[in-house]
């Protein structure tokens, strides 16, 4: 956000948009690299718990896809919307150590790991951003 103070970028900001107020959220990027052909387990863990178990911790997810052209075709890449940087770190603490979310895990790995590796990111949207 232009003139936002150092510091302040990752808090909820309130905007004066055409006389109303516009919340501006964060968002968590997240690249899932698979562990060859286990694509399809984790996409199903994903569909059939991990979206479930978010909705009851009220994280909110903003897109998924997969790479269609690029370095790897075992690539799962998705995008979180936060209000903050503290509701992210409550919400996701409680879901990693949430026991229904941990048998789901260790079920669907009950044939080997599914995740080679992955990163994340915690972008701001800029101002001429159509997502915010």
């Amino acid at each position: 956000m232009v003139g936002a103070p150092a510091g302040r970028f990752c808090e909820r900001v309130r905007l004066a948009h055409c006389g109303r107020e516009v919340s501006e959220l964060i968002y968590e990027l997240r690249v899932y690299r698979c562990v060859p052909n286990r694509m399809p387990a984790l996409l199903k863990r994903f569909e059939t718990a991990t979206l479930r178990i978010w909705q009851k911790h009220a994280i909110r997810q903003a897109g998924f896809w997969t790479t269609m052209i690029g370095e790897s075709n075992q690539e799962l890449t998705y995008l979180l919307a936060w209000e903050s940087l503290a509701e992210r770190e409550k919400k996701w603490s409680a879901f990693v150590s949430d026991p229904e979310w941990l048998a789901a895990r260790d079920a669907s790995e009950k044939d080997g790991p599914i995740v080679a590796s992955f990163s994340n990111s915690i972008l701001q949207p800029t101002s001429f951003s159509s997502v915010r």
